[in-house]
């Protein structure tokens, strides 16, 4: 069973018909790769696409990186061969592109759960994740992620959201702050991830960490990127201080200990404390672990 909750501070973009950018990319360290076989496929390319992607998911090692296929729409003809082809080759997720409701989620998991009896896979192996890239998506939010126990996430497309709200994406990110708030807000309420859009200007490196700084401090789980170059900038954004490890640690060992005595309520380093602050803490330390920036302090 794969884990609905590992880290996803970055899930790289990958053109699935092209086998140069599959031979290598876990290289680069993104926590998840996404191999499109929407978008970056042309019409008459997905049968050559689908070929492609089982041989790379087959004969790779992508060692700690997560593998997740993006599918045509379920308003096309290539959507369940795309799940079939993922699921045989042995893919970790399915992403649902333009996702507006439950009942899109649902079909799409129906048709993994005929793949995995098929390919013999492990029931319950194949997670999902939902593209939200309407305001019908996000009207239906809470539908959506609760759809299925096998969704771990969803994540904002802001290119044909903002086309749906008839605007464009301003760098400002004012377009977009409905729904992103929204977005963080039902995924905290319903127990899945929530991922930001990708940040199209790779020239614009200040751009992006300024976007990362803004959607980390939203409470996003991770950003969706098209470039490796953009790896060490999202990644440096989620990387705990020295001083939040710390206190992190504290907050674990406390929480540990005074929950063995019965106690609810204490402080710690003159801040007040309860059972709340633990999986942040927790999440914080698993941050550092990720980042590789992780110590034990004795004097926790």
């Amino acid at each position: 069973m794969n884990n609905k909750k590992r880290l996803r501070r970055t899930m790289m973009f990958l053109n699935a018909q092209k086998p140069n950018l599959l031979k290598d990319p876990y290289i680069y360290e993104p926590d998840s790769l996404i191999f499109d076989l929407e978008d970056a496929v042309a019409l008459g390319e997905k049968d050559a696409a689908r070929f492609v992607l089982a041989h790379a998911l087959k004969s790779v090692n992508y060692q700690n990186c997560e593998k997740v296929v993006r599918i045509n729409g379920i308003d096309t003809p290539f959507w369940k061969e795309d799940i079939r082809c993922a699921v045989f080759a042995g893919c970790d997720s399915i992403r649902i592109p333009k996702t507006e409701s439950a009942e899109d989620v649902k079909a799409v998991e129906a048709e993994v759960i005929k793949a995995e009896q098929e390919a013999g896979v492990e029931e319950g192996h194949t997670l999902l994740m939902a593209a939200i890239e309407s305001a019908k998506g996000v009207i239906n939010l809470k539908e959506i992620c609760t759809a299925s126990s096998r969704l771990f996430g969803v994540a904002l497309s802001a290119g044909d959201y903002t086309k749906d709200l008839h605007t464009v994406i301003t760098g400002t990110g004012v377009e977009l702050s409905g729904a992103r708030q929204l977005m963080v807000i039902t995924a905290r309420a319903t127990g899945v991830q929530c991922f930001d859009t990708v940040y199209t200007n790779l020239d614009n490196m200040d751009g992006l960490k300024t976007e990362t700084k803004l959607i980390h401090d939203m409470g996003f789980d991770g950003k969706s990127i098209i470039n490796p170059r953009q790896i060490p900038v999202v990644h440096e954004v989620y990387t705990p201080s020295q001083e939040d490890i710390i206190f992190a640690q504290k907050v674990v060992k406390e929480i540990d200990e005074k929950r063995a005595q019965g106690i609810g309520v204490f402080t710690v380093d003159g801040k007040m404390i309860d059972v709340a602050f633990y999986d942040g803490a927790k999440r914080t330390i698993a941050l550092a672990k990720a980042a590789g920036v992780y110590q034990e302090v004795d004097n926790a």
